[in-house]
């Protein structure tokens, strides 16, 4: 549950849900911008870049979404600017349809039209990366999903090579396995056809392990093959460090609560450990405000609500421990302070 304590009353929703003194409970909404300001204020303050901002593109085509998507775009490019952190568009092509893939075409169009996406010179938050503005492509070539490998292609040779609103960096979000074409992946060449079209190799992780001894067999049999893989194609790879996981009420089922326990920072450490020693310049940490599958690292309190739906606890830790520890993963990445297996300490 989200720390609302430093939030204002005008940044609170009140909620169903009630604390243990009888309180009722409130939460943040991403179209109010003082809260996301201050979110990009906190990533400041503990040495985050800046975040991918997921635009799922089943939903661009509705007014009311599209509305949602637009504000909190907005919201987004503005506490990136006024702090000076990097924010960019991440297509999610979760539930898209066969035939559907224009539709991520248009909306990118409309906000290059209409919000100067990447054109306005006033926005200098916008990331780039060797010179070019970056627009992830998340699910692309994982199995069951009914949109077709040739359609992301499409999407990919647009945002190329498109001569009024191409000349981007693409990042694509692909499966575990998509080296081996296997597993969570399709066993389909074309996939590395299209990966060899883009610039950034981000593979899923999340849920692909489940504790500590886990991460050595990913190391090895992912992380490090994968960097040396991208090196020889020319390919800049960006793996996925997560938290932790939980998606009992999210999915209604109370098995599943606490299903991968964070062991209070030590198992995300861990992946930045393996991370760094596999070479990897780059961390996409998952993720900043995920409450519903409990991979958040923003500030969450150690007194959720309670009742009927139970909600994680921070272990006893302060509500910004994985905020700080994000930042520390990064002082290790760039080699401000040395690759060690033990977690720092907080002075």
């Amino acid at each position: 549950w989200p720390d609302m304590s430093e939030l204002d009353d005008d940044e609170k929703y009140a909620t169903a849900f009630k604390y243990s003194d009888g309180k009722r409970a409130s939460v943040f909404s991403s179209l109010n911008r003082k809260t996301v300001v201050r979110h990009f204020k906190w990533m400041k303050d503990y040495g985050i870049d800046g975040v991918f901002l997921q635009r799922f593109s089943c939903e661009v085509y509705g007014a009311v979404k599209f509305y949602h998507l637009n504000v909190v775009l907005e919201n987004c490019r503005a506490g990136a600017n006024i702090h000076g952190r990097t924010y960019a568009v991440m297509y999610d092509l979760s539930w898209d349809r066969p035939g559907q893939i224009e539709r991520t075409i248009n909306d990118w169009k409309i906000l290059v039209d209409n919000f100067k996406i990447t054109k306005d010179p006033n926005d200098k938050a916008y990331l780039h990366h060797k010179g070019k503005p970056v627009v992830g492509l998340w699910g692309v070539g994982f199995k069951n999903r009914p949109y077709t490998l040739d359609e992301c292609e499409k999407l990919v040779d647009f945002f190329k090579n498109d001569p009024k609103y191409g000349g981007c960096t693409v990042l694509l979000g692909v499966p575990t396995y998509w080296r081996t074409l296997d597993r969570d992946c399709l066993a389909d060449k074309k996939l590395h056809e299209i990966i060899d079209k883009a610039d950034i190799v981000s593979p899923w992780m999340i849920g692909r392990f489940r504790k500590l001894g886990d991460i050595d067999n990913i190391a090895k049999n992912n992380w490090r093959p994968d960097v040396q893989w991208c090196k020889e194609k020319g390919k800049d790879y960006l793996p996925v460090a997560w938290p932790g996981f939980s998606w009992a009420n999210l999915m209604n089922d109370p098995s599943r609560f606490n299903q991968i326990p964070r062991l209070k920072g030590r198992f995300v450490w861990k992946q930045y450990v393996e991370i760094c020693k596999a070479g990897s310049t780059m961390i996409y940490q998952a993720m900043f405000d995920e409450v519903d599958e409990a991979t958040a690292i923003f500030k969450c309190t150690d007194n959720p609500p309670v009742g009927k739906s139970k909600f994680l606890t921070m272990e006893g830790l302060p509500s910004d421990h994985y905020l700080w520890l994000t930042g520390q993963g990064k002082k290790m990445l760039n080699g401000e302070i040395e690759i060690t297996e033990e977690m720092p300490s907080r002075r």
